[in-house]
């Protein structure tokens, strides 16, 4: 590791986040005791979501492909959750070390009903602290190049974008600041 602690108050320990449009989430570490959870979010997920996310079909929902979405080093593949007030799953973000190194690629999926409120802002920051932590200073992301709200994400951080055959790619360098607040 870098020499810091492996224990982050500030990414490791649950947080309420206050969004956008003022609804309030519970942002924590995913685990293994989340897979049942998220493999039903899988299997049920519309369409739209899953071909985004996935860039085309989904994986088929086994115990082997929940084990590698839960089971996490929390350095080299992170992941956190976004729950909402009930308990419920709202969205997941994960970083997973590429081979480059200090690279680490992204993704997020978010529940249609909460998409641009800005949970998955919030996630991205957070998932930002832990990589550099770790010892990551960029990270990578490939989506369809209509997906808009990945686009917007994006173009809020002025990266240049590749795009071919409709698969877009971009490397997004991690800033050392402090965790700005979500609203």
């Amino acid at each position: 590791m870098n020499g810091r602690s492996t224990r982050d108050t500030d990414v490791d320990e649950t947080a309420k986040v206050t969004l956008r449009d003022g609804r309030t989430v519970s942002v924590r570490r995913l685990t293994s005791a989340d897979a049942a959870e998220l493999g039903e979010a899988i299997r049920h997920a519309d369409a739209g979501t899953l071909h985004g996310r996935f860039c085309g079909p989904p994986p088929k929902v086994t115990p082997r492909l929940l084990e590698h979405l839960t089971e996490l080093d929390f350095h080299r593949r992170y992941a956190l959750v976004a729950r909402d007030p009930d308990g419920h799953g709202v969205a997941v973000a994960r970083y997973e070390a590429t081979q480059d190194p200090g690279v680490a690629e992204i993704a997020v999926a978010v529940d249609p009903r909460w998409r641009r409120a800005g949970v998955a802002s919030a996630l991205i920051r957070r998932l930002a602290v832990a990589a550099l932590r770790n010892g990551f200073d960029r990270f990578t992301v490939t989506y369809l190049a209509d997906n808009r709200p990945v686009a917007d994400l994006l173009d809020e951080t002025h990266v240049k974008r590749v795009i071919s055959q409709g698969i877009a790619e971009a490397t997004v360098p991690l800033e050392q600041s402090p965790e700005r607040t979500e609203r």
